[in-house]
């Protein structure tokens, strides 16, 4: 009875760790956010076990039946498209149950987007705030405006199709001259780092079409 949390690669498959691949094939059972997009790292390494998938749209109507699975032996191990279960992807309502019940969880160290985003940005990474991705609609002029007098560095998710909106909202509470570095294919073939001020890389990106998982590093107000 325990439930793992494997961290999976951001972009090279290569970057998998040896643990973690023991740990996928010795469970009972592996939750997927997408089954079709892990089943592609589940083969590269000959991982056969059987796949379910747990993803934002049904984790509140499976953690009950999952947390029960569990309780009666059951060992899960918890993956998602890119990177660790919980950063801005599901698992922390599982653990946070389990937890509950006395299960054993454990979180296996590896993969996560904004570490690397972070030290290459070349801003100051001894105090940072994760703030993931921020509300679409409701309540996300509240959290642009709540970044202005953010001393310390901060990490924004966003999808390629929003990057060059949030590049202007940030201008628009913070100023073009605020420096923020953009990391998008973290470890793929085409990976990019494009450091600057919000100015310098708003017009960066949008001389070209925008693809991948976006990762942006805006320095504090000092």
């Amino acid at each position: 009875m325990k439930l793992f949390l494997v961290p999976t690669p951001v972009g090279n498959l290569g970057d998998m760790t040896y643990r973690g691949v023991e740990v996928l094939r010795s469970v009972d059972l592996i939750l997927a956010e997408d089954t079709r997009t892990s089943r592609v790292l589940l083969q590269h390494y000959g991982i056969d076990t059987p796949l379910q998938s747990y993803h934002i749209f049904n984790e509140h109507q499976t953690v009950a039946g999952l947390v029960e699975r569990l309780k009666s032996g059951t060992t899960i191990a918890v993956i998602t498209d890119a990177g660790t279960p919980g950063i801005s992807d599901p698992g922390f309502l599982l653990v946070r149950e389990a937890i509950k019940e006395g299960i054993d969880v454990e979180c296996l160290p590896g993969a996560t987007a904004f570490v690397p985003a972070l030290i290459d940005s070349g801003l100051p990474c001894d105090r940072f705030t994760f703030l993931g991705f921020l509300p679409h609609k409701k309540g996300r002029q509240t959290a642009l405006k709540a970044l202005v007098g953010e001393e310390r560095t901060m990490i924004i998710y966003e999808s390629p199709y929003r990057l060059v909106k949030l590049i202007e909202e940030l201008i628009a509470v913070v100023g073009e001259g605020r420096q923020v570095s953009v990391s998008r294919e973290i470890s793929k073939l085409y990976a990019e780092t494009a450091r600057g001020t919000l100015a310098e890389v708003l017009a960066h990106f949008k001389q070209k079409e925008v693809k991948g998982e976006i990762v942006v590093i805006l320095a504090g107000n000092q």
